[in-house]
C-alpha cells in the first residue's frame, strides 16, 4: 500500500489533479477578467463567445472532478487530453481577444512547464507541439483587441504583461514546487523500500541459516538425550553427580522444545495462519517463556481488565518479538545493577500498545534502533530490535524508542484492524 499512494505523488494522477485546480483558478480568473473588461472598462469585447468558453471549460471541470474520484488510475494519455482541452480553451479565448498580441498568451507554456516536471518526454512533446500549433494560429487567425474608447492602449497592453508575469510566475512556482516536493518524498519512499528489503533480505539469511542449525542440533541432542539416562543410571550412588546430569537432562530437554517451537513457528509463517486467543492468554504466555529465560527478572505487568479480554488473531513472529524486547530490557536492567522491568499493555483509538521500560543506561541515539548486526551490549546479536520492527511493518505497525529519564522504553504499535480477531 505505500507504494500506491507514492505512486499518486507524482506523474499522470498527481498532474491531473494539479490541473483541477489550475482549472479552477483558470475559471475564477478568466471570469474575473471578461466581466471586468466588459462592464468596468467598457471594451466591446464578444462578451457570449468568451462566457460560452469559460462555460464549457467549467463544464470540463466537473468532468475531471468525478474523473479523479473513480477506482481507475489515470494513464498519461488521459492527462494529455486534459492539457489538450485546457490548451484548446485557452486558444479560444486568446482568439477573440487579440490573438497573440494579448499580453497573456505565455500563459501557453504554464502546460509544457507542468507536464515536464512529472511526465515523460513524449508527453512534453506532444504538449509542446499543440501549444506551438496553438501559437502559430493566433499569429495569423485572431480577433482584433479592441482598445479603450480613450486611447492608453500601449499602457493596458503593458499593465496585462505585468499582471501576466505575476501570474505565471505564483503558477510555476507554486505548483512546480509542489511537484518537485513529491518527487523527493517518492525518493525516500523509493529508498525506505530499499533499506527494508536489505534489511529483510538479512533477516531472512539469518533464518536460513537458523534452520539449518536446528536441522544439525536435532541429531546431537537425541544422542544425549539417549546417554543421560544411562550416565543417570551408572553414576545413581553419585549424588552430586546426579543431580548435575540431572539438570544438564533438562537442559537437554528444554533445547529440544526451543527446536520443536522453531519448526512450529516456521510451518505457521508458510501457512499464514493467526492463532486466535485473548490478549490475556497471549500476554501470560509470553511471560512464562521469558520468565523460564530469565528467571532472576522482577516484571511488572500493567494490563487492564478490559483490555485482558480483547481477543486477537496473533500473527507468527509476534510473541517473539514481545519475548525479544523483554530479554532487551532485562539485559538493560542488569547492566545498572537492576532486575526490574515493565511491560504495559493499551488499547487506545484502534492501536494496541506494549511499551516495555527497562532500568537501564538508556539509548545513546534514536539510531541504534532496528539496525541489523549492531548490539549495544557484549555479546549481543543486534537482531532484537530489528526483528521486532521487522514484524510492526509487517503488520502495518510501527516500533519507536525513547529514553525515560530511569532507562529507556520500546513501544510496540499494531493496529488493530490487523491483529483483533472479527
Amino acid at each position: 500500500m505505500p507504494h500506491r499512494h507514492a505512486n499518486r505523488r507524482i506523474g499522470p494522477y498527481a498532474l491531473t489533479r494539479m490541473l483541477a485546480w489550475l482549472r479552477l483558478c483558470a475559471i475564477a480568473g478568466q471570469s474575473v477578467a471578461v466581466l471586468v473588461c466588459a462592464f468596468w472598462m467598457h471594451l466591446p469585447i464578444p462578451l457570449l463567445p468568451l462566457l460560452t468558453g469559460i462555460g464549457a471549460l467549467a463544464v470540463f471541470a466537473v468532468f475531471a472532478a468525478w474523473r479523479l474520484g473513480q477506482p481507475w488510475p489515470v494513464r498519461e494519455w488521459e492527462t494529455i487530453l486534459h492539457v489538450a482541452v485546457d490548451t484548446l480553451v485557452l486558444g479560444y479565448l486568446l482568439y477573440f481577444t487579440g490573438g497573440a498580441s494579448n499580453p497573456f498568451v505565455t500563459l501557453l507554456l504554464v502546460p509544457i512547464a507542468l507536464t515536464a516536471a512529472a511526465l515523460s518526454v513524449p508527453a512534453v512533446l506532444a504538449v509542446a507541439a499543440l501549444a506551438g500549433v496553438a501559437y502559430l494560429l493566433l499569429l495569423y487567425r485572431y480577433e482584433p483587441l479592441p482598445l479603450p474608447m480613450h486611447g492608453g492602449g500601449f499602457s493596458l497592453h503593458i499593465l496585462g504583461m505585468g499582471v501576466n508575469f505575476v501570474i505565471t510566475a505564483l503558477l510555476l512556482g507554486f505548483f512546480i514546487n509542489r511537484l518537485a516536493r513529491a518527487l523527493r518524498m517518492q525518493q525516500l519512499e523509493v529508498q525506505r523500500v530499499r533499506e527494508r528489503a536489505l534489511r529483510d533480505e538479512g533477516i531472512l539469511a539469518i533464518a536460513t541459516q537458523a534452520a539449518g542449525a536446528a536441522h544439525e542440533l536435532n541429531t546431537p541432542l537425541a544422542t544425549m538425550r539417549t546417554l543421560l539416562p544411562e550416565l543417570r543410571r551408572e553414576h545413581a550412588q553419585d549424588a552430586l553427580l546426579e543431580e548435575d546430569l540431572a539438570l544438564l537432562q533438562e537442559q537437554v530437554d528444554r533445547c529440544r522444545t526451543i527446536l520443536r517451537e522453531m519448526v512450529a513457528f516456521g510451518q505457521a509463517q508458510l501457512s499464514q495462519e493467526a492463532e486466535r486467543m485473548s490478549l490475556q492468554a497471549f500476554v501470560h504466555g509470553c511471560l512464562e517463556r521469558f520468565q523460564l529465560l530469565r528467571p532472576e527478572a522482577e516484571l511488572a505487568l500493567d494490563l487492564p481488565d478490559a483490555t485482558a479480554r480483547l481477543v486477537l488473531r496473533v500473527p507468527a513472529g509476534l510473541r517473539h518479538a514481545l519475548i525479544n524486547l523483554l530479554n532487551n530490557a532485562a539485559d538493560a536492567s542488569e547492566s545498572s545493577g537492576s532486575d526490574a522491568v515493565e511491560l504495559q499493555i493499551r488499547c487506545e483509538h484502534g492501536w494496541l500498545e506494549l511499551t516495555v521500560r527497562d532500568h537501564g543506561p538508556g539509548f545513546d541515539s534514536q539510531a541504534e534502533l532496528g539496525e541489523l548486526g549492531r548490539s549495544g551490549k557484549q555479546g549481543g546479536l543486534g537482531l532484537g530490535l530489528a526483528l521486532a520492527e521487522a514484524t510492526a511493518e509487517r503488520l502495518n505497525g510501527e516500533l519507536t524508542a525513547d529514553n525515560t529519564g530511569q532507562g529507556a522504553q520500546v513501544r510496540l504499535r499494531l493496529p488493530l484492524a490487523a491483529i483483533k480477531a472479527g
